[in-house]
């Protein structure tokens, strides 16, 4: 009997020769059927296929690359010990994929929180968890995809900060409104294992690896004993796969319940129970959310709903990250709010301006400029005996990603504020090293510009102020990337404000396609820049292709390897 083409890539295949074209095109497949099966209702459907989708080897392989290979974190090992995987360990694990009723678990790992002294506690799955977790998460993220409310952002494929803020500000800027701020009290390490497991109602294949995976425990080898071992019985950990989609899914409802509220409020004369939903809103990003409505009473009484509604999901909220506020006029010495890094607030300003009298104006929060110049000080603190080229060399991509998230607003003040901070932050650099002569040397001339921080070998500073203001679009309340709308999301891929100009560029040339592949970028595609030549240092545009990361890692396994060495700013060279 002749075998199946699956089952002789099975037995044949090396890793670098995988047709990754075809593993995406089966696995998408079968996850948009999930999404369309979910959006009719067609439970049967959904299962059957979930169950087809996780026997599946292309699901099983693309599962495995997308822990061994595009995950960002995949250097960081469980406690098997396990960093990477060589290509035939690959193809080994793949084999070994499939749901039990048992997990190892999770080693504990503290990461500093942002401008605070406490710690972020993660938990990092062996690799083996790892790899089923993502094969899991295949299978429940598009049925839950069609299900999760329109103004829910956070760890969503497609969805970013700058969608969440692009809501607030429609939600607003025809009327001032009352605001609640609010922050959920660690929302993964206090999420209940039960209900979330009813609300999940789920397959008992999946549903008892799962309940494994949140019962599997903790190991934290920061402690003196190495047998620190304890057990989870409540929260889903940071670091795991699956664990943003399921806070997801137990705060799934939320937004629901607010607009049940919004039903039962009186109605304007020529309006109904619709207009009132619309009137109020509650916009969430991960454990962040905001509740906005004109009427302060409205406000705080859906502030109540919410901590009623969170407490069957053994949640509440963070007092001192709640606070009532309004976005035009004082309240509790408040005007305005801080979200995601950014602040939103309106301003009165004559009719000739704007018809309804204000404007809503959305900028850089003050918060976050202090905590990059700070950045940006530490870093040229570090360098203080470093060449001007590696200072600027490692400048450049911070001022560049933070730049980036915030084009998308009125940044422009901010941006300049920020350029006069780092200059004065550099001539503190400058004057230290140029004790015999003037600290003004460094900087130099470059076409209309007079004061330019660069190196001899022309590398500059990049600008803050520099960067050009690129409005955002929102993206659409009801698309999903497994909707199957390509020319949509292949344009918003290079639409995104984090998204380089280079690369924005080549994405544009390159109709959304990998250029090795052919494959449409999707949003949560690792995209790399490849020098078709080999050489770095020849950046012209017929010499650059955008390409997936695990499509780059393919073309350069086919080439001869190079030997490096160290230089004595910590750069590398080739030794031919």
């Amino acid at each position: 009997m002749n075998k199946s083409n699956t089952e002789l890539l099975k037995t044949t295949v090396e890793w670098k020769n995988i047709p990754w074209r075809n593993i995406e095109r089966v696995v998408f497949k079968l996850q948009k059927r999930i999404f369309k099966a979910a959006q009719r209702g067609d439970h049967r459907a959904v299962r059957r296929l979930q169950k087809t989708l996780m026997k599946s080897w292309s699901a099983k392989v693309l599962a495995v690359r997308r822990v061994t290979q595009d995950n960002q974190g995949k250097k960081t090992a469980g406690i098997d010990g396990v960093k990477s995987l060589t290509p035939q360990k690959r193809l080994e694990l793949v084999d070994q994929l499939r749901l039990t009723d048992k997990a190892k678990p999770v080693r504990r790992v503290w990461i500093d929180k942002p401008s605070k002294t406490e710690k972020r506690p993660l938990g990092i799955p062996t690799m083996n968890d790892r790899a089923t977790q993502a094969l899991v998460k295949a299978a429940l993220e598009p049925e839950w995809e069609a299900k999760f409310e329109p103004d829910s952002y956070g760890f969503r494929p497609g969805r970013s900060c700058h969608d969440a803020i692009g809501a607030i500000f429609i939600a607003i800027r025809l009327k001032p409104k009352y605001v609640l701020d609010a922050d959920i009290a660690k929302c993964f390490d206090r999420i209940n294992h039960d209900a979330l497991l009813r609300k999940l109602n789920t397959f008992p294949t999946i549903r008892r690896q799962i309940r494994a995976w949140l019962k599997a425990g903790v190991i934290d080898w920061s402690t003196e004993s190495k047998s620190s071992y304890t057990p989870t019985s409540e929260g889903t950990p940071q670091g795991g796969v699956l664990s943003p989609l399921l806070a997801n899914i137990a705060l799934h409802g939320m937004e629901n319940r607010i607009k049940q509220y919004a039903e039962t409020l009186p109605t304007r004369a020529g309006y109904g129970k619709k207009a009132n939903r619309g009137s109020l809103s509650l916009i969430r990003y991960a454990d962040d959310f905001v509740i906005l409505h004109e009427d302060k009473a409205v406000v705080q009484r859906c502030q109540q709903i919410i901590i009623d509604w969170l407490k069957d999901m053994g949640l509440e909220l963070k007092p001192e990250k709640t606070r009532l506020s309004h976005t035009l006029i004082e309240e509790s010495g408040n005007v305005g709010f801080d979200f995601l890094g950014f602040h939103i607030q309106q301003y009165k300003v004559g009719k000739f301006s704007s018809k309804q009298g204000f404007k809503t104006i959305i900028t850089p929060s003050k918060k976050a400029l202090k905590e990059h110049t700070n950045k940006v000080g530490n870093i040229i603190e570090q360098h203080k005996n470093a060449p001007k080229e590696a200072l600027i060399a490692r400048l450049n991509p911070v001022i560049t990603g933070w730049c980036n998230y915030y084009k998308t607003v009125c940044s422009q003040d901010t941006f300049e504020m920020a350029d006069f901070v780092t200059f004065h932050q550099l001539f503190g650099w400058a004057d230290k090293r140029h004790r015999s002569k003037k600290a003004a040397a460094e900087w130099k001339k470059s076409g209309t510009r007079n004061w330019v921080f660069a190196s001899n070998d022309g590398q500059e500073l990049k600008q803050h102020d520099a960067t050009p203001i690129t409005r955002h679009v929102k993206v659409r309340g009801d698309k999903s990337p497994y909707d199957g709308d390509w020319v949509y999301w292949s344009k918003r891929r290079g639409e995104y404000p984090g998204t380089m100009p280079l690369l924005a560029d080549l994405l544009k040339s390159q109709t959304g396609k990998c250029s090795h592949c052919n494959m449409y970028f999707t949003s949560e595609s690792l995209i790399e820049i490849h020098h078709v030549d080999g050489n770095h240092k020849n950046n012209k545009r017929t010499n650059l292709k955008a390409v997936h990361r695990h499509c780059h890692d393919i073309i350069h396994a086919e080439w001869e390897p190079q030997v490096w060495e160290m230089r004595s700013d910590d750069s590398y060279q080739s030794i031919p």
